[in-house]
């Protein structure tokens, strides 16, 4: 029997931003899928790989907004903020924060030719760019906004293989990437001392788990990545990381990199696992769905201060996990998501204990009731002894349901979840 313990008299803490997402559901001009990240309340959808291969040509990547790299960064001619500007418009208004990757798509062809991962030739002024891109957005510069994005993310997984030849998003070495972070990072710092700067959007910690040349040079980079920000004493107001393991993994993902960081001085350095997403070959399955559940509660009790799961385009491809473009609906995935908000929205977490292996849980107090959602993951059912007599509401994704009501169940379904209201 899976015993869950809610010390409803207990805060331990904040329920913490893990429901975000990566690109946004959107085609071409049509942005009205956007409302699904409103319904669900996603936090933050992060703006790497938008629009397709490099971009679209048309979005969020650096050589898209400044299309000629000798031309002159202070002239806002120079700038082609069109697409870019339409996309964060909206997001916008549907109430979803933009975390803001300064850099390119990757380039899965790079083997035949690699056109925008080059090093920047000139980082001191890719830097000056990076700033006038940010005027543009949060000061009003060349008929901007003043959107207050906080979140800039330095580039995307420069050591994506440790063969330059093969790495799909940076050709040059580690040190000219660590030479371009601390100089952006450096700039944009003393000209938006209040922003949250950082990067790199690290391939992940694969190595603690599993060594081959590739996951081992993912660490190594790492390693000297730190030396580098720390000798040179640059900002990095976050590290953020890639994961595509299970949830236990995952987790000892999360612990290693906020000790390794706490070891090299960062102590109060954000964590975003801002890409992840367990079993992406499930998408569409009830399975799918329990484990993106139970990751997002796991995370929660983590060291993690936001994820970001990868990702909610609405296209064709096989991480769009979300939703469903032939039928145009959402996939059981996104219950998750939903679930997760109800914790969110009550904003206060409660001490929490599950006693049975491959269930996952968490709770938060509002106003004037308490949340508990639950994943369970086994490929059986599993009694259930939840202590929550006024129940309000049950719901469950999972045995045919999708975020249905149902009466709170004596058997958790395997590869389900419930989302329970209920008084004190």
């Amino acid at each position: 029997m899976a015993k869950i313990t809610v010390d409803t008299g207990r805060i331990t803490g904040k329920i913490k931003p893990m429901h975000g997402v990566g690109q946004p559901p959107f085609l071409g001009r049509d942005f009205h899928r956007l409302s699904w990240l409103t319904d669900a309340g996603i936090p933050f959808s992060r703006l790497h790989d938008v629009g397709g291969a490099y971009g679209g040509n048309k979005y969020v990547d650096i050589p898209n907004l400044f299309r000629d790299f000798d031309a002159d960064p202070d002239d806002p001619k120079s700038y082609d903020f069109a697409f870019t500007d339409l996309l964060i418009k909206e997001l916008v208004e549907h109430d979803v924060e933009p975390f803001f990757r300064l850099g390119v798509t990757i380039e899965n062809d790079r083997v035949i030719k690699a056109y925008r991962i080059d090093p920047p030739k000139d980082p001191a002024k890719w830097a000056k760019i990076c700033e006038m891109v940010i005027r543009h957005y949060n000061e009003g510069w060349a008929d901007g906004y003043h959107y207050g994005i906080r979140y800039w993310e330095i580039w995307n997984e420069p050591e994506n293989h440790n063969d330059p030849k093969l790495n799909e998003m940076w050709t040059g070495t580690a040190q000219q990437y660590y030479e371009l972070y601390n100089v952006t990072a450096k700039h944009l710092k003393k000209c938006f001392p209040e922003l949250r700067i950082g990067g790199y959007a690290s391939c992940g910690f694969y190595a603690i788990k599993d060594h081959n040349p590739r996951n081992d040079y993912f660490l190594s980079f790492f390693d000297g990545f730190l030396d580098s920000v720390k000798e040179n004493g640059s900002p990095l107001d976050f590290f953020s990381w890639h994961s595509y393991d299970g949830i236990a993994n995952t987790m000892d993902y999360a612990d290693y990199c906020r000790r390794r960081l706490d070891e090299a001085g960062f102590r109060d350095t954000e964590t975003t696992c801002n890409e992840w997403d367990p079993e992406h070959t499930r998408r569409g399955t009830y399975r799918h769905a329990a484990l993106i559940c139970g990751m997002m509660l796991a995370m929660q009790g983590s060291p993690l201060d936001s994820a970001m799961f990868y990702d909610a385009r609405f296209g064709l491809s096989v991480y769009g996990a979300l939703f469903d473009p032939m039928n145009d609906c959402t996939y059981p995935a996104y219950d998750a998501f939903l679930a997760f908000n109800e914790l969110y929205k009550r904003g206060n977490e409660l001490s929490v204990t599950v006693d049975t292996p491959n269930v996952f849980a968490a709770a938060a107090k509002g106003e004037d009731d308490i949340c508990a959602v639950i994943a369970n993951i086994n490929d059986t059912y599993v009694p259930l002894e939840l202590d929550a007599k006024k129940i309000t509401s049950c719901r469950m994704t999972g045995w045919g349901k999708r975020f249905e009501t149902v009466p709170l169940p004596a058997n958790l379904p395997a590869d389900s979840f419930i989302c329970v209201t209920y008084k004190v």
